[in-house]
């Protein structure tokens, strides 16, 4: 331990390697996520271009060596010479951090980039970056390494010499090719479909840009995909709900300017009861809303209820519908353009800016107003004014189911008799729900906890799939309200997340198909009802290992993946071993239940997440709706049919 704290001990970090020190605080994490985050990095300036008039083309390519590129045809970094650094604006974007073109109004009007580190963040976890511009007529080049120097120690993002020009030119932009450097990262083989999403999505957001993905990294087997949309949001809602019965086409559309925020909304009402509302802050999804959000559902209440007095679909006497009733089955996209943009805390997810609301809310009115004045709208808008008012009544059909389960529960305490085995602490910030299917695991589970913090909930059978359901259904269903009331948060409107009694809650199935199935089941139902579970990470998967080695005498090797089986078998020498396949969380005993599974110092948990609204409300719309073919069509193309177990043909030899 440190005895001592002086001066002495604190480090100043030079240029760029506080990054490579710590990744974390820049991009996340050094997984996945982090890796793909570098290439935002760089196609979010690319894409500032765009949004701002100066681009329309922007391309992808994955290189063989694993490098990206990425190459827009906008105006291209400046050349000159920066007056108090004294080096080109390519070196400075490169290697100073919070530096760019961003912080003031004259080069960007609307920008995603708001610290100015996302290029030189990019080249402090490289191996190395090169940068081509073509600017005013004349070809640049310019390239950055991170090497050891003679005391071995990694020297972050330094300039291989100063920008050079190379030629006249008629091309126009900023190409940009980097690797990044497999000393930071985890991996750095880039996912072709996560890439192939965002693109999409910016391509929805940004009317009339192409983007392009090119994947090369394999002999015989390059990938293409491009992205270009004319109708931008129309567009875009129409694929998040592609396989739902639209009630209209087109969408509505509409946008407008308050108070130098740029506000575009597509609306677009569907045959079914979940509401969908995307929304964006220039080209950031806003998953959590944020006050923008707020605007525009306040608005569309205001001028949608004002509607429905007027046509008569509203007596007098009747009460205004709630917003939801005019949501019920409404996929609406929301974008912004907007200057010094802010976030609630670091996440980028949630819109703080007190001045969106009002500017949301003049736009929507004034917009929508417009629309459902025009005698051409009418069949449209009279179609919206019926859904939501028998959306109204079904809404006082599952309020009084829930009055109704709620005296069942303080008369019955719920279902949870005989189900729930509850923990014995009382601080909810340790304590963890598991829900189990089967009560066989259930029994082991129950058996091998920590009954200090750790609950228990079997389901007995398979939930009801609530994509295809009313509430009032969903609250029928004996498995959904004793997770309901296990939870102690309510449900939709109701829905209080300061009442929730457990940190964790981990969702525990077999690794099969009717597992699977399972969890996906739960899922949809927690983000269709319960969505700041996710949002705000209480919701876990667990995971359970698919194998166990051993050898006598020796403690056994738990595997989760066929890789890992894999490695455990060069480990293993002779044939004096056992190898068991788990089919099933019951065929573990509560030991073994508890050392893979349960005991939080060596288990293995995945915290679901919501990083594309958009994108989660087509894959649940696909895989849990009622169109079979489109689940057939996701399935076929990204399943591995033909993987191969060539462990166990090695074991028969």
């Amino acid at each position: 331990m440190a005895e001592e704290y002086s001066v002495r001990n604190i480090t100043v970090m030079e240029g760029l390697d506080a990054v490579r020190m710590r990744p974390g605080m820049y991009i996340g994490s050094t997984g996945l996520p982090g890796l793909h985050h570098m290439l935002w990095e760089i196609v979010d300036n690319a894409i500032d271009e765009a949004a701002n008039g100066f681009a329309n083309e922007i391309n992808v390519t994955l290189n063989r060596d694993r490098s990206v590129t990425v190459t827009d045809n906008g105006r291209g970094i400046p050349t000159g010479i920066h007056e108090k650094l004294g080096v080109s604006g390519v070196e400075v974007v490169f290697t100073q951090l919070h530096a760019g073109g961003k912080f003031g109004n004259d080069a960007y009007g609307y920008s995603g980039g708001l610290h100015g580190v996302g290029a030189s963040v990019v080249n402090a976890l490289s191996r190395w970056v090169r940068v081509e511009v073509f600017h005013e007529n004349r070809a640049y080049k310019m390239e950055f390494a991170s090497e050891e120097n003679e005391e071995g120690k990694i020297v972050s993002g330094k300039p291989k010499y100063p920008l050079t020009e190379t030629g006249r030119t008629c091309r126009q932009g900023t190409v940009v090719t980097f690797l990044p450097d497999d000393r930071v990262f985890e991996t750095i083989d880039m996912q072709y479909g996560v890439i192939m999403k965002r693109l999409r999505e910016l391509a929805y957001l940004n009317r009339g840009v192409k983007l392009t993905l090119e994947d090369n990294r394999e002999w015989g087997k390059a990938k293409h995909s491009e992205f270009c949309y004319s109708g931008g949001l129309s567009d875009f809602a129409r694929y998040i709900q592609e396989d739902k019965t639209a009630l209209y086409d087109p969408p509505i559309h509409f946008e407008g300017e308050s108070n130098g925020i740029r506000v575009e909304v597509a609306i677009l009402h569907n045959d079914g009861y979940s509401e969908t509302v995307a929304s964006y802050v220039n080209n950031i999804p806003t998953t959590e809303g944020g006050t923008h959000e707020t605007g525009f559902k306040a608005a569309l209440t205001k001028v949608m209820n004002d509607y429905c007095r007027r046509t008569g679909a509203l007596k007098e006497k009747d009460a205004s519908l709630a917003g939801e009733d005019f949501r019920e089955g409404m996929t609406a996209v929301l974008s912004l353009k907007m200057r010094n943009i802010q976030f609630e805390g670091q996440t980028k997810t949630k819109l703080g800016n007190t001045e969106a609301r009002p500017a949301v809310e003049t736009v929507v009115t004034q917009q929508l107003s417009a629309w459902l004045e025009n005698l051409k709208n009418a069949a449209v808008a009279n179609q919206i004014a019926e859904k939501a008012v028998k959306a109204a009544k079904a809404r006082n059909a599952a309020r009084k189911a829930k009055e109704t389960a709620r005296e069942k529960s303080k008369l019955e305490n719920a279902p949870l008799v005989g189900k729930l085995s509850s923990c014995t602490g009382r601080d909810y910030s340790q304590n963890e729900l598991f829900i189990v299917e089967g009560d066989s695991a259930g029994g082991s589970a129950k058996q091998g906890r920590d009954r200090r913090f750790q609950a228990i909930l079997p389901l007995r059978g398979k939930p009801l799939n609530v994509e295809k359901k009313r509430l009032e259904q969903v609250l029928q269903n004996d498995e959904f309200r004793s997770i309901i009331t296990a939870l102690g948060t309510g449900i939709g409107d109701d829905f209080d997340i300061t009442a929730l009694r457990y940190n964790k809650i981990i969702i525990l199935a077999d690794a099969d198909q009717d597992g699977a199935h399972i969890r996906a089941i739960l899922l949809t139902f927690f983000y269709r009802y319960m969505r700041p579970l996710i949002t705000e990470g209480h919701v876990y998967i667990g995971m359970a290992p698919l194998y166990r080695v051993q050898k006598p005498n020796k403690p056994p090797v738990y595997c989760y993946d066929d890789a890992a089986l894999k490695s455990a078998m060069k480990q293993v020498s002779g044939k004096n071993y056992t190898l068991q396949r788990y089919k099933g969380l019951g065929e573990m005993n509560p030991e073994q239940l508890w050392e893979t599974t349960m005991n939080p110092q060596g288990r293995k948990l995945t915290c679901v997440t919501i990083e594309d609204a958009a994108e989660v409300e087509h894959l649940v719309t696909v895989l849990m709706g009622d169109r079979v073919q489109s689940r057939k069509e996701y399935i076929f193309e990204y399943a591995d049919f033909n993987r191969s177990s060539a462990v166990f043909e090695k074991i028969k030899e």
